[in-house]
């Protein structure tokens, strides 16, 4: 057993599983933003029914992503702490900012938005959710300013063996950050639209009593995913361009660029295989074939402005089954971008196996057995609620909720003189 393997496929696992969280809160709370702005705009009913169901289905995801969250940050505490003492002081800054300024006030504001229903006015409770999707974007925006900057380290020096920022608007300027921040939003506002077509067609083919409600939010997801796939498509062949200047050895670029990038390499930190796993290539070229794929959904739009289409039923198993597509992409994406910085946890500064922890392999086997069960059971449970409630429908979601009044005795006490 390799120490370095196995804390690769720890790490592997469990951004994986965190990630699949991130795109359905991303996505789904951007939704839940418009659909919420027009009930309070109309005053339509049907508007904030289908903000407390897609909503009740947004915090039960939000709250198992949050322990998903916890488990990552535990396994780079104990297995990266080279990359933590070494690039530490860079890496560490935009990572601080997320957790400090966006996570912390993105849960403040969904805790007064889930219990801010019928105490609040609803100009207030919108600004909470809009408060939320802000917090929301920021902490993805600042999670990419820190993976960007594993992937073209800029803005440091490097003094007594440790690298120290030096240049802070250099992180937001990076190469490898506005193209890449761009693909992840619309990758999250793809699987949100999927998501919400999906359940909806789910619906629709079961004849559920809410029909004319669940048409709405078929439209609105299918809406949001066709725009999304040609914005995923977009930022993500635009990424082509800033990669090439800024990792060379990336997708098997054996240019002369490239060759004399690895001789400098070769000559700093020793022989050694500099070429990324084929693996990355593999991942991106799934990835393009699915995002072509999901690309149709524009051929389903027109048709599915017509009733008598949607009651023909094909269109929507179409749907339905295309759901797990945005998901496989997602992780495709994100092997491609990750096995494609390989040998480098910080590209052409910090390779990969001194950033490793020294832990023995069969405590780092351990660790990752019990992370990924653990994982496992989060992604299960989370995905067995999700379909649970989305199946129970719209009639009276748990949240949002009004209070019951007050219930009055059934014999009163007399009063008392």
């Amino acid at each position: 057993m390799d120490t370095l393997l196995l804390a690769r496929l720890q790490f592997a696992t469990t951004t994986s599983i965190h990630f699949l969280f991130v795109v359905v809160t991303l996505g789904l709370v951007t939704l839940l933003v418009g659909m919420q702005t027009a009930w309070v705009l109309t005053g339509n009913p049907k508007w904030e029914r289908l903000t407390r169901y897609w909503g009740q289905l947004y915090v039960i995801n939000y709250v198992l992503g949050i322990a998903t969250g916890l488990v990552m940050e535990f396994q780079f505490g104990l297995n990266w702490s080279g990359l933590s003492r070494y690039v530490g002081n860079v890496f560490g800054a935009p990572l601080a900012i997320e957790t400090l300024v966006a996570f912390f006030l993105e849960s403040t504001f969904l805790g007064m938005w889930i219990f801010g229903w019928h105490r609040l006015g609803k100009g207030v409770h919108l600004a909470l959710l809009w408060g939320v999707a802000i917090t929301a974007y920021a902490s993805a925006f600042w999670i990419m300013v820190a993976n960007s900057w594993l992937q073209n380290p800029v803005g440091y020096e490097v003094r007594d063996g440790i690298a120290h920022l030096t240049d802070f608007g250099a992180l937001l300027t990076n190469p490898s950050l506005g193209m890449a921040f761009g693909h992840v939003v619309s990758a999250a506002l793809l699987v949100g639209g999927m998501l919400m077509a999906a359940v909806s067609a789910g619906h629709l083919i079961r004849r559920t009593p809410d029909f004319a409600l669940f048409r709405t939010s078929l439209r609105i997801g299918l809406v949001t995913a066709a725009l999304a796939i040609t914005m995923v498509q977009g930022f993500g062949f635009a990424q082509f361009g800033p990669v090439s200047a800024v990792q060379p050895t990336k997708f098997g670029g054996d240019g002369p660029e490239s060759q004399a990038l690895i001789a400098e390499w070769t000559t700093r930190f020793g022989p050694g295989d500099y070429t990324p796993p084929v693996l990355a290539s593999v991942g991106l070229g799934f990835m393009i074939l699915i995002g072509f794929t999901l690309g149709c959904i524009w051929l389903l739009l027109p048709l599915l402005f017509r009733d008598w289409v949607i009651r023909l039923r094909f269109p929507l198993w179409l749907i339905l089954l295309a759901l797990p597509l945005p998901f496989i992409a997602v992780i495709l994406g994100w092997i491609s971008r990750e096995v494609g910085r390989q040998p480098w946890v910080a590209y052409g500064l910090l390779p990969t196996e001194q950033a490793v922890s020294p832990v023995s392999a069969p405590l780092m086997l351990a660790s990752l057995i019990g992370f990924s069960l653990l994982l496992g059971t989060l992604a299960v449970t989370n995905w067995v609620l999700l379909a649970r409630h989305a199946r129970r429908g719209a009639a009276d979601p748990a949240l949002g909720r009004p209070p019951a009044p007050p219930s009055e005795p059934a014999h009163p006490e007399p009063a008392l003189l």
